[in-house]
């Protein structure tokens, strides 16, 4: 039987307390990305930050302003993945970069990174660390549509 192909379909996180951004990193593969995860059928983007956040941190998180659209293709483990993430601010209730962020869920961690080390952070995809900034700079409401799919 074929499998299916299919697109996954991230809310993610931007959070930014005294200087310093909220990443996940899988303890695994290392790999570093902004926390948040999968949207479920029928659930919007922003109820699904919300109950990622909930869920690996344990913390209620508050969503504000849509920073963006990012498309993202890898190789992982020989099998190509195709993703969209869907990028907000958001503030999350009791946490501060001057204390740890423990992770409710085994498999990742929480590091805060000084927002001038965030280009060297290895944040995935790498072309959301050269953009991200930009995003946030920005007044406007809705910022961009970026990808690596060209």
């Amino acid at each position: 039987m074929k499998k299916k192909k299919h697109i996954e379909i991230i809310a993610r996180g931007v959070f930014i307390d005294r200087g310093k951004m909220l990443l996940c990193r899988n303890r695994k593969a290392s790999n570093v990305y902004l926390p948040g995860g999968h949207i479920e059928p029928c659930e919007s983007a922003k109820k699904a930050l919300c109950r990622e956040i909930k869920e690996e941190l344990g913390r209620v998180a508050k969503v504000g302003r849509f920073l963006g659209a990012a498309e993202n293709s890898f190789m992982q483990k020989g099998k190509l993945h195709c993703e969209m993430n869907l990028v907000f601010e958001m503030k999350v209730k009791g946490l501060s970069a001057g204390k740890t962020a423990r992770s409710c869920e085994d498999y990742i961690e929480f590091i805060w990174v000084p927002m001038d080390q965030f280009k060297n952070s290895g944040m995935m995809p790498g072309f959301l660390r050269r953009i991200l900034p930009s995003w946030l700079g920005s007044l406007a409401r809705v910022q961009s549509w970026v990808t690596n799919m060209e």
